[in-house]
């Protein structure tokens, strides 16, 4: 007779392919490493480089965009060649190789041409690698597949800053020093990735296609009902500001700088907490039914912020906020391998990741803007308003599950 507690035991691996496994613990020790720098790196561009604000917003807004275009077209690519593995090695090999030497940097534009081949590495990676999660996972458990992946990568948010503040305090290095250390996670990586990642067998890549692909094919393979959801995730997303902005409200409520990082950290921990049992629950109840759950927590949360008076709600609606991470990010993902051609699943995750990053910039700037010209409360209130629209019209879309 089986023994009654081992399903028990390992009821949150089922599931869990050994690419999925193994892609989890590289996004962890990823993001640890890049944790560990990118925290540091305001301080380090304007106390060791002298470069001010506004070298800061060139280096980040040429990166992300610059990342954002790479993963429309490495998704594409991918799909082309049927092929995934060498991107994802590549990507976070570039990525490693780059992000430790930003501590030789002597001025800033070597910081923004080493995070520009950074973010090359993260454009490169990121769609093949959500890809080939997707041909390693069987149907009845994506979500829970992805939600793993989030899990991991929202572990590794939390140990680096850790440990970078570990570093700084206790072993009193420099901020170039921790810079370097962080290639030691980095290589880490590169060997999990080199030696335990596999390709997906034959009959979960996509079919050949000998006639040529191109981008505009590809958009109109899609099925209109993708089409249509990638537009409402746009619609969201220009409500979806960067979190500085949260951050910079909970100051205003009375929460420390000295714990601003705690602030942080304690969101990182209920994604990490929250991303697993909001993927199985996109499995279990329909995707559309958790992802519009989430927006509504996210309406909430920014909601809650116009009301707030006091430092303890900032506390709570962090951690109301870290729910919204939990039942979005794993189920919108395993959404996009649902309505996905199988031979176009690089290309779908592409425009994905496409769309998002277009919208926030401008989703950004406008924030900003009608939170100088018209206050917080204004600002936070077109913040829920757009995201219970969006919610509103991805109930309408024809999705089954």
């Amino acid at each position: 007779m089986v023994p009654r507690d081992r399903p028990e035991k390992n009821r949150w691996l089922i599931g869990i392919h050994g690419n999925v496994l193994l892609l989890g613990i590289v996004s962890f020790f990823n993001d640890a490493a890049s944790e560990m720098i990118y925290p540091l790196l305001p301080v380090f561009l304007s106390t060791v480089l002298g470069a001010g604000p506004a070298a800061l917003g060139i280096i980040e807004g040429i990166a992300e965009s610059t990342a954002s275009l790479l993963k429309l077209a490495s998704g594409f690519i991918s799909d082309r060649v049927h092929r995934r593995k060498g991107w994802v090695v590549g990507g976070y090999l570039l990525s490693n190789i780059a992000r430790p030497l930003i501590g030789l940097a002597a001025v800033w534009p070597a910081v923004l041409a080493l995070r520009f081949i950074d973010r090359i590495g993260k454009g490169v990676r990121t769609s093949p690698r959500d890809a080939l999660i997707a041909e390693s996972t069987p149907l009845e458990y994506r979500g829970k597949a992805f939600g793993f992946h989030r899990a991991a990568d929202h572990a590794g948010a939390v140990v680096g800053p850790l440990l970078a503040t570990f570093l700084l305090a206790f072993f009193l290095v420099a901020l170039k020093t921790v810079f370097i250390l962080s290639v030691i996670p980095g290589l880490l990586t590169v060997a999990i990735l080199w030696t335990g990642i596999r390709e997906t067998p034959a009959e979960a890549r996509p079919p050949a296609r000998h006639e040529p692909l191109r981008i505009h094919r590809a958009w109109r393979e899609m099925p209109q009902t993708l089409r249509r959801f990638v537009l409402v995730l746009f619609l969201f997303t220009l409500g979806n500001s960067t979190d500085a902005f949260l951050l910079l409200k909970a100051q205003q409520l009375g929460v420390s700088v000295a714990l601003i990082p705690i602030l942080w950290t304690v969101l990182h921990l209920v994604k990490m907490g929250s991303s697993i049992p909001g993927g199985i629950a996109s499995d279990r109840w329909g995707r559309k039914r958790v992802i519009v759950s989430g927006w509504i927590v996210y309406a909430a949360t920014y909601a809650g912020f116009i009301f707030a008076d006091s430092a303890w709600e900032a506390w709570v609606l962090f951690m109301i906020y870290g729910l919204y991470f939990g039942l979005t990010e794993g189920a919108e993902k395993a959404l996009i391998t649902d309505l996905a051609p199988a031979h176009l699943r690089g290309s779908a995750f592409g425009l994905y990741h496409l769309m998002i990053g277009i919208g926030a910039l401008p989703a950004s700037l406008l924030f900003g803007w009608v939170w100088q010209a018209y206050g917080a409360p204004a600002a936070f209130g077109m913040g829920a308003s757009l995201a219970l629209a969006a919610g509103l019209l991805l109930m309408r879309l024809p999705i089954p599950r």
